[in-house]
C-alpha cells in the first residue's frame, strides 16, 4: 500500500483507497437536466480519466473542455460539473497512489488546469505536487498571489479528442 502524504486543506482523506473509488463498472447516463438546460451527461470516473489520457504530455486542458468533449461524444448538451470535479479529484488521488506504488497512473491529472491556468487547491496532494508533475513535462509553474499558475498556459491548451 502507498504511503499517504498530508492532505491539502480542500480534500479530506478517507480509509478507502482512491483507486477503489474509480468504480470501472459504472456506466454513464444521459438524463434531462432539472434546470431545463437540455440533456445532461452523468459521467463516470473512468470516462473522465479517458478524456484526461487524451491530452498529450506538455499540453494542458481544462475541466470545462473535458465536460464539453464528453457531452458532445454522448449526445448531451452538457456534462455535470459537480460529478466531473469530484471525479477529477478521485483520479488525482488514485494516480498519486499508483505512482507511490511504482505503477502507471490511471490518468495524468496534472494536465488539467483551471480556466485561468491556476492549479486546483483541492487535489489530494495539493497544488505543489500538481506543479511538480507539470515541471517534469517542461512547463513553467509560478506563484500568482496565493495560487500556482502555469506560465503561458493558453498556448498549451488542447481540446480532448
Amino acid at each position: 500500500m502507498s504511503t499517504k502524504t498530508a492532505p491539502s486543506p480542500g480534500m479530506k482523506r478517507t480509509r478507502t483507497p482512491f483507486t477503489a473509488k474509480l468504480r470501472p463498472e459504472l456506466k454513464p447516463e444521459v438524463v434531462q437536466d432539472t434546470k431545463g438546460r437540455g440533456k445532461l451527461l452523468l459521467p463516470t470516473p473512468m470516462l473522465v480519466a479517458e478524456e484526461i489520457c487524451a491530452v498529450p504530455a506538455g499540453s494542458l486542458t481544462t475541466a470545462a473542455a473535458i465536460r464539453a468533449s464528453l457531452a458532445r461524444k454522448h449526445g448531451a448538451d452538457l456534462t455535470c460539473p459537480l460529478m466531473t470535479g469530484i471525479f477529477f479529484n478521485l483520479i488525482a488521488g488514485a494516480a498519486e497512489e499508483q505512482l507511490a506504488d511504482d505503477k502507471p497512473p490511471v490518468a495524468p491529472y496534472w494536465r488539467v488546469v483551471r480556466d485561468d491556468g491556476t492549479l486546483s487547491p483541492k487535489t489530494p496532494d495539493g497544488p505543489e505536487r500538481h506543479a511538480e508533475h507539470l515541471r517534469a513535462e517542461g512547463l513553467t509553474v509560478q506563484p500568482r498571489g496565493s495560487k500556482l499558475q502555469v506560465t503561458d498556459f493558453q498556448q498549451r491548451l488542447v481540446q480532448p479528442t
